[in-house]
This record gives C-alpha cells, structure tokens and sequence, in this order.
C-alpha cells in the first residue's frame, strides 16, 4: 500500500523501475505523520544523539579569495577523518563539500533501510548501486538543496516479486532518518533486477 505522500509513475523503461515523488516533509500533516508509524518493522528508538568535532586553522587577514576552505571533521567515537571544502568556486574539487555530504547520507540512509527491511521480510539482496543526484539552484533564496533524486538498482536472487520489492523501496524511504530531517522535495527512480 502507498501512502498519500507518494505517486507510482508508470514504467517506461525495458528495465523494471518506478518513481516516487514525495512532497516536501515540512508540507505534511499531522495525520500524515501518525499514519506513517502505524505498523512498525523496528522497535521505537530512544533518543540518538550525535557529535562531530571541526578543524580549521588559516588566516582571512588577506580577505574572501586569498584563504583556504579545507577542513577536517569527525565524528567520535569513529575515527575516520573527513576532509572537507567548500563547494563553491574557490573549493578544492578533489575534496568532498557538506552538499555531497548531505546527499551521500540520504542515499546511504535509503539503501541502509531497505536492507533492513529487506532482510527482515527475506528477500535476498545480494547488490545495490545508487546514483543520486541534488539541485541547487543558484536563483533560489535562501540558498539550498531544492531536490534530491535517488536512483537505486536493486539486485534480488530468488522468487521475491517486483511489487514487492518495490513496497520495500518506499517503505524504506518512510523510515529513512535523512530524508524525514531534508525539507527538499525527494524522488526515488529504482530500478529492480533478478540475478
């Protein structure tokens, strides 16, 4: 069953995919809201919360175009450094921007949930490749990320049918804790294969 918040756009493709659009989540209503948790795959979870540390030295004594927009970021209690920059003119583009950031964490959050959801209803998934895509508009104001587009291709072994697989995908996107926090407008072109 499709919620109210999402449209099934016809299949064009001799691939099997579908689209969903969703409206922006600050567009919602309440009943949008509760009815979204009214079966639950997963226990409720407590309060998370998270904490990144930021690093930057330089000097901006020399003015907008003469400093270095390089910095490093983690997230205890990983480990991992993260160099970022800006993504604007004057960024390294070599290195990742929070814009990138932003929108790997929708896509990783996407496919992390249907995984889950995946595993739980024994569907076999054995690949998953995204390649997602995010507007800007440089005539927006304020500016921000106005659209982002996910593009699963979903690799299933076994007799799982399409519809649902397909019911997985949108599911997964209800639950997805990145795209319940984005106030963009957010589509899903998957595409599903049997191996």
């Amino acid at each position: 069953m499709k919620s109210s918040n999402a449209i099934a756009a016809p299949n064009l493709s001799s691939h099997t995919s579908a689209r969903w659009l969703t409206k922006p989540r600050s567009s919602w209503t309440e009943r949008d809201r509760r009815s979204r948790w009214t079966r639950s795959y997963s226990p409720r979870i407590g309060t998370h919360r998270y904490e990144t540390r930021l690093h930057w030295t330089g000097s901006t004594g020399l003015g907008w175009d003469r400093y270095d927009r390089t910095h490093s970021v983690t997230a205890p209690p990983a480990e991992q450094e993260v160099k970022v920059t800006t993504g604007e003119s004057k960024g390294d583009p070599a290195i990742l921007n929070p814009e990138q950031l932003l929108l790997m964490a929708a896509s990783s959050c996407q496919m992390l949930w249907f995984l889950h959801l995946a595993a739980k209803a024994r569907i076999d998934v054995v690949a998953y490749q995204d390649e997602a895509s995010a507007l800007m508009p440089d005539d927006v104001q304020p500016a921000r990320i106005t659209e982002v587009t996910l593009r699963p291709r979903i690799a299933v072994s076994g007799d799982a049918s399409e519809e649902r697989v397909r019911k997985l995908v949108h599911s997964a996107h209800e639950y997805c804790f990145i795209a319940n926090s984005l106030n963009c407008s957010m589509s899903i072109e998957a595409t599903v294969e049997r191996r």
